[in-house]
């Protein structure tokens, strides 16, 4: 059974907590509760030991025979605060130990993962950002807030990101470690497919269900990176942490992949556009003929943005991009690499109950020096984190030759 405490500070999100917690014990995960004073104003003893299934401690002084201070960090294997308040990060950064939660996390050995939650001028405010910062360059994982309504009629960025989020992102942790090589970064994700308009009731589609994207989000996210997810038609549960950007068409998608693209080090074109659109699009839906014919619809090219970006690539920037192919999958990828100068392509064969849609994956990493790699079937987490790992050799690879960043 791991072990995993949860520190619950006073924010107004301390009730979500309870979901987090429930998430985890669920999944046979041993929880140990550790809330703040002001936590317990909001939710109370009572309902953490009846979740958790095991007492609540708050105090360094209770069960004092047994060093609870010290005791509670070294058995624990992932240590998550949520909510995490601009308090607790300003007393982690600085190191002060005032109760059982601050004492926890300067004798915690394993990964400890922040999710906070402020209002959003607390969250902007330099100290925080300082405070964020120290903890991230000492190896602690700050998730970014998510974007929505706040406490009273606020909104803005300082969200506690959805507890599945964080339960997903706090797996992801457990299982593949905390990594930070790509702390300082922005990694831009696109996913999904895009949607031409027909008519105002139909598209011209495709399958993607955004699977792979995401967890691309979720594995870069978890390496430290600052995230611009752009979703093209997905309905996932949000990564946590993630700037998420909502685009429908592929001229959207164009728009908001180059912008951000602009300000990143590496961009993962794992989105499905549509290669082509209606000419023209029905003010009204489109009706059949009298004998049924359907009318002819006229196609035009869309952009290809992987293209244009590798077209505009900085020094130093990697673009990897994808292949989804039916057929002679490594030779259309290995053309479309060189049409798109893209440093990686990932390519796998797609089609009905093959790929879309599923939990695994099976893919080959071809890359612009000649490199390949087949892996075998994983889950679409794995495929990400092998994935990252080779844009990682290749950024590391760029700064020991001096190339600028």
């Amino acid at each position: 059974m791991t072990e995993v405490v949860l520190g619950v500070c006073g924010g107004i999100a301390a009730y979500k907590a309870c979901e987090l917690l429930r998430l985890f014990t669920e999944s046979g995960h041993g929880v140990r509760v550790v809330p703040t004073a002001s936590a317990l104003k909001m939710v109370g003893e009572p309902t953490w030991a009846a979740l958790s299934g095991r007492p609540v401690a708050t105090e360094v002084w209770e069960e004092a025979h047994e060093v609870p201070h010290v005791r509670i960090g070294r058995a624990a294997e992932l240590v998550v605060v949520a909510p995490a308040t601009a308090d607790i990060l300003a007393k982690a950064a600085h190191g002060i130990a005032d109760d059982l939660l601050t004492n926890t996390l300067l004798t915690a050995t394993c990964p400890v993962v922040f999710a906070p939650a402020m209002h959003t001028e607390m969250w902007e405010h330099p100290a925080t950002r300082a405070n964020v910062e120290t903890l991230r360059s000492r190896g602690a994982i700050v998730i970014e807030p998510a974007v929505g309504r706040l406490t009273g009629r606020d909104t803005g960025k300082g969200r506690l990101p959805d507890p599945s989020a964080i339960f997903e992102y706090a797996l992801r942790v457990l299982h593949h470690g905390a990594k930070s090589d790509l702390s300082g970064r922005h990694v831009v994700v696109t996913a999904g497919g895009t949607r031409e308009p027909l008519d105002p009731v139909r598209f011209l589609g495709n399958r993607s269900s955004g699977k792979q994207g995401y967890a691309l989000a979720r594995a870069a996210l978890s390496r430290g990176a600052r995230v611009t997810l752009i979703a093209a038609n997905v309905g996932l549960p949000d990564p946590a942490g993630a700037e998420l950007v909502r685009v429908g068409t592929t001229e959207e998608l164009r728009k908001a992949t180059v912008e951000a693209a602009a300000s990143a080090d590496v961009v993962v074109m794992a989105a499905a556009p549509a290669d082509f659109r209606p000419a023209t699009v029905a003010e009204q839906k489109i009706k059949k003929a009298d004998d049924g014919t359907p009318a002819p619809i006229t196609l035009v090219t869309n952009p290809d943005i992987a293209a244009e970006l590798g077209a505009a690539k900085r020094p130093g920037q990697l673009l990897v991009a994808f292949a989804a192919e039916t057929h002679d999958a490594l030779e259309h990828a290995r053309g479309k690499m060189v049409r798109k100068r893209a440093d990686l392509i990932i390519v796998n064969e797609v089609g009905v109950d093959r790929v879309f849609g599923q939990d695994r994956n099976t893919v080959t990493v071809l890359g612009a020096d000649g490199f390949a790699e087949a892996l075998d079937e994983l889950s679409k987490d794995d495929v990400a984190d092998r994935i990252f790992d080779h844009v990682v050799d290749r950024l590391d690879s760029q700064v020991g030759a001096g190339r600028s960043l």
